[in-house]
């Protein structure tokens, strides 16, 4: 069932326009009696069904509500330096699909990729479209968004509104630490607010690392494999999936 996000509070009778009324008229070819899953911005979902449909409009009642929760029980934000090509669509496609809430982009001092400014508000727009796509595939309760960073500074301002942030490093893999990442999931609370920084193509270098763990990070490695910086992020929501969709939710069930 097709599945859209509506930048309003809950409403048990909403009204869509534009983008969505194009969708739900000329792509989906919808009629009224035909269903379909509205997502607010407080994160309620209800079931809904057209009741008209017009010529700039189509109207939707609440049938019943969303009872299954699909959200990680923590806030992942997931930053990664420019990479190259179309790298980062699918690093922000997938990632949405495995559960993150919101993705940074910066540009690290091996970014080869460089954005002016109108060439970043295009390519941020293309991401958002992607995010959404994405997001109402895999059926989220929450729409992720996206930002770009100018500046190094900039981007360790953010950390201060994280309770943890990570850095998945090269260098701590090569020399097997594994455990760091482990012991950064134990010690989440529900709620809790991360984020996880990865290099692009040649990974983040020893002074970014270092003025990284000088504002609060912490380096970790992903296991013994070198990863590739599209194929790291997807490694760690993976795990956030396994850790905390899977494993904890068996541990709970078992009698």
């Amino acid at each position: 069932m097709q599945r859209y996000f509506i930048d309003q509070d809950y409403q048990p009778v909403v009204e869509l326009t534009g983008e969505a009324h194009h969708h739900i008229v000329r792509v989906m070819r919808m009629v009224p009696g035909d269903q379909a899953f509205l997502v607010f911005r407080d994160q309620v979902a209800i079931k809904a069904e057209i009741t008209n449909i017009g010529g700039e409009s189509v109207q939707l009642k609440e049938l019943e509500k969303e009872t299954i929760a699909r959200e990680l029980p923590i806030e992942v934000t997931i930053a990664s330096g420019f990479p190259k090509g179309e790298k980062l669509e699918l690093i922000v496609q997938k990632a949405t699909e495995l559960g993150a809430q919101h993705f940074i982009a910066f540009p690290a001092e091996a970014s080869v990729v460089k954005w002016d400014g109108k060439k970043q508000k295009k390519k941020q727009q293309r991401l958002q479209k992607i995010i959404q796509e994405a997001a109402e595939q895999s059926h989220r309760q929450y729409l992720p968004d996206i930002q770009f960073v100018d500046k190094e500074k900039e981007l360790i301002h953010l950390f201060a509104a994280y309770d943890t942030v990570l850095v998945a490093y090269e260098e701590s893999a090569k020399q097997g630490e594994q455990a760091q990442f482990i012991q950064s999931l134990h010690k989440m609370k529900s709620n809790s607010r991360v984020l996880v920084l990865f290099g692009p193509e040649g990974g983040l270098s020893p002074r970014e690392v270092t003025a990284f763990q000088q504002a609060g990070a912490v380096l970790c490695g992903l296991g013994p494999r070198i990863l590739r910086t599209e194929t790291a992020p997807l490694y760690v929501m993976s795990a956030l999936g396994f850790y905390y969709d899977l494993l904890n939710k068996s541990v709970i069930e078992k009698p």
